[in-house]
């Protein structure tokens, strides 16, 4: 079966890898597992053994059938044809319960998977996520603040879950060899807004005006956002240093400042 690039597909061929990425779920065994893009089944082998239902989510037109039929005499399995960015998972994850997901994201896509990944644990729906992806893009997600990585996906990524950093994989740990390396993350949803104090939509709008330009200030940021002058420096919190980058605070700090300012984007 020829690969097709426009779908990002390379697919994992470490044995030692597809173990570690689904004993990374934990106990599945009474679980629902959503997988996304499940290719050619290497960790679909595995799940469809341990997980108490595995719904894997197949974008491809010549692998979804192939999949159907290799899996057909699995009751517990269930191979979706579809885009998981078109997915409704609502409509997927048994009514009152959460599931676990599990994948190799495609490069192209990867930022949009998460944040609806993001979207859909901020709902109650997800309980743990283990993903794969360009190794850049992980050290992105799990960056903490005042490193270069740290921006508007870390600080996005962490608002809705406890992030782990497990492992890298080389090339050579894929068919066709991508020309980059990847990594597995392991995501515990438990989105932070309440704890904060902080209204999702308000300050998911304030995170993307902070961290706008990283070469600018915070403060610069949010006056080209629209705040003025002479409100920031009336409420600017004092524990909050006025020449300090987005990139360089952590979300207790932006918490707090957003809440000074929170009255004034109402």
């Amino acid at each position: 079966m020829k690969r097709k690039p426009k779908l990002g597909q390379n697919f994992l061929v470490d044995d030692r890898a597809r173990h570690s990425i689904v004993d990374a779920l934990g106990d599945i065994r009474q679980r629902t597992v959503i997988e996304i893009g499940p290719g050619r089944g290497a960790i679909t082998e595995i799940l469809a053994a341990r997980a108490g239902r595995l719904i894997a989510l197949e974008l491809d037109r010549e692998l979804a059938p192939a999949l159907a039929q290799r899996f057909a005499t699995q009751p517990n399995v269930q191979i979706v044809e579809i885009d998981v960015l078109k997915a409704d998972l609502t409509a997927l994850i048994p009514a009152g319960e959460t599931t676990d997901v599990v994948g190799n994201l495609p490069y192209y896509i990867t930022s949009d998977i998460l944040l609806k990944l993001f979207s859909a644990g901020a709902a109650g729906l997800l309980s743990r996520a283990v993903v794969m992806m360009q190794r850049e893009v992980a050290e992105r997600v799990s960056a903490r603040p005042g490193v270069r990585d740290y921006g508007l996906l870390s600080a996005t990524a962490q608002m809705n879950a406890r992030v782990d950093y497990l492992f890298t994989l080389p090339p050579s740990a894929f068919s066709p060899p991508p020309e980059v390396y990847s990594s597995v993350l392991r995501m515990d949803f438990a989105p932070r807004f309440a704890e904060l104090q902080v209204d999702p939509r308000g300050f998911d709008t304030f995170l993307k005006q902070s961290f706008a330009q990283k070469r600018k200030t915070l403060e610069n940021n949010l006056r080209a956002a629209g705040y003025s002058s002479p409100d920031l420096a009336a409420l600017w919190p004092d524990t909050v240093p006025r020449q300090a980058r987005a990139e360089s605070l952590t979300l207790e700090t932006m918490a707090e400042l957003y809440r000074s300012l929170r009255h004034l984007s109402s």
